[in-house]
């Protein structure tokens, strides 16, 4: 599969390589970034050099596609957005996600999540996309509720993260509810 780089008006969605590996370690360094990620911090460059490995790993066998968020302004590696689990038989889906800090709440994560569902549902033409969210994470439960995403429910213990199990919501929106509010 050819990677498909996006473009939003502020965003390019690129392929994550080795040489973004010092602003992934960056980014996922950060407590404030995997409080709710459902994984621990980075502590070493090697994990990212590991993840950058899954995530083209996951895309050769048609199980993921993750792709770096890059300022157009400056060609800055700002996060992550993609879909894991991907299931083209079941046409599903689940949508995750990341920003530095330093570009929260500008809309850049929404810009990212609308490019990726649109690619998502028209061009793999998927039927449903999912996401599991920590119920403490406020922000991204809001971020998704106001793209369209519904919430179906809670996970009990389905994150192990830090030495203990969390809980999460699980969201998801079909194509016919985004088509509809494409309108």
């Amino acid at each position: 599969m050819t990677f498909p780089i996006l473009d939003t008006k502020r965003l390019k969605l690129i392929e994550i390589t080795h040489q973004h590996i010092d602003y992934l370690y960056e980014i996922l360094s950060l407590e404030e970034v995997t409080r709710y990620y459902g994984t621990n911090r980075f502590t070493l460059p090697v994990e990212a050099s590991r993840l950058i490995d899954m995530f083209h790993k996951n895309l050769v066998e048609k199980r993921g596609i993750r792709w770096g968020i890059k300022l157009k302004e400056n060609q800055r590696l700002i996060g992550t957005v993609g879909l894991n689990g991907l299931q083209l038989k079941h046409k599903r889906a689940e949508i995750g996600y990341e920003l530095h800090p330093a570009y929260w709440r500008r809309g850049l994560a929404s810009e990212a999540i609308h490019e990726v569902l649109s690619f998502s549902f028209k061009q793999l033409d998927l039927h449903r996309i999912g996401a599991v969210v920590y119920p403490e994470n406020e922000a991204s439960l809001n971020l998704l509720m106001n793209i369209g995403f519904m919430k179906e429910g809670i996970l009990r213990g389905y994150i192990h993260q830090n030495e203990q199990f969390h809980d999460t919501c699980v969201l998801s929106l079909l194509k016919s509810d985004w088509l509809e509010s494409q309108v």
